[in-house]
């Protein structure tokens, strides 16, 4: 039934008219949780500034609290001046402005990443943190092993946050020519997402942006074009709702005590996407379950 109210609803609210294609949509309410996401990102080049310029702009009418970067972190080298030019220098209006970043690893990336503070990883590969009435749980799907899964449904049985949110790096289900869906870790972590109500899955690794239609009652996106980007990869299926493969693209969310509302910008300011995704129910739990709920 959760599935197919998701993908009833989620048809109708992402038609978007084509005289609005090119403002910023999103609520902006008070008391509403506003997040960044970007993925793929450091590469310190020109193209990641300027997506970084634009995302400080935006900034100003949308003031997102913090941002989620669902890996692919760090290209190449990571000392001490390549975490200044491909994170500290690029993103510094925000890190002034106070946005906290939270990081998952991409296969890029060296897992000593979790000891920068300001990935706010905590030393950890895995972790989750609360924002509001909402849950994020941060995963690494480099290395998917029988401890991060039972701290999973650890995780997710003893959460009742309004919102659900998991990030991290490879997607499990992707149009993309070069990767596509990382059909393994899906079989692992999936059922267990159903099985406890996640909402809002967030991945990169493939170079674009895609909004996947509504599987199995949860909403999928791949936000991996954030400084990096595969011209022409998306091999358009049943999968996709939305691609965007011809430029860099961020994406803007807010939560609110019913829906989700996003929008994906383009490194010109252009809206490619947006639309509004309602909460829906988590599915019933089991006495057991319930009894360990916190």
């Amino acid at each position: 039934m959760r599935r197919a109210i998701v993908t009833t609803i989620f048809a109708l609210a992402c038609i978007v008219p084509a005289a609005v294609q090119e403002r910023l949509l999103l609520p902006n309410k008070e008391g509403s949780i506003k997040f960044l996401v970007i993925g793929d990102s450091g590469t310190g080049g020109s193209d990641q500034l300027r997506v970084a310029n634009r995302i400080a702009e935006v900034r100003k009418i949308f003031p997102f609290e913090f941002a989620i970067m669902v890996g692919d972190n760090m290209y190449g080298g990571e000392g001490p001046t390549d975490f200044q030019r491909k994170f500290e220098e690029p993103y510094k209006p925000l890190l002034d402005g106070g946005v906290k970043f939270y990081a998952a690893l991409g296969n890029h990336d060296d897992p000593t990443q979790r000891y920068y503070k300001p990935f706010n990883m905590n030393g950890e590969r895995f972790y989750t943190f609360t924002k509001g009435d909402a849950r994020f749980f941060a995963l690494d799907s480099n290395y998917m092993d029988q401890t991060q899964l039972k701290w999973l449904e650890s995780q997710l049985s003893s959460s009742n946050s309004r919102w659900k949110v998991a990030f991290f790096h490879h997607p499990l289900y992707s149009s993309g020519g070069r990767h596509g869906s990382a059909t393994d870790l899906r079989t692992l972590v999936e059922p267990l997402f159903v099985k406890y109500g996640m909402d809002v899955v967030f991945a990169g690794h493939e170079h674009f942006y895609e909004r996947i239609k509504p599987q199995n009652g949860i909403y999928y996106f791949i936000e991996g074009g954030s400084a990096k980007l595969a011209k022409g990869d998306i091999r358009r299926t049943g999968l996709t709702a939305v691609g965007v493969d011809t430029d860099f693209t961020f994406m803007l969310a807010e939560l609110g005590k019913t829906n989700m509302q996003f929008q994906v910008l383009s490194r010109a300011g252009k809206r490619v996407d947006g639309g509004i995704l309602p909460l829906v129910p988590d599915p019933p739990r089991s006495a057991d379950a319930s009894s360990r709920t916190q």
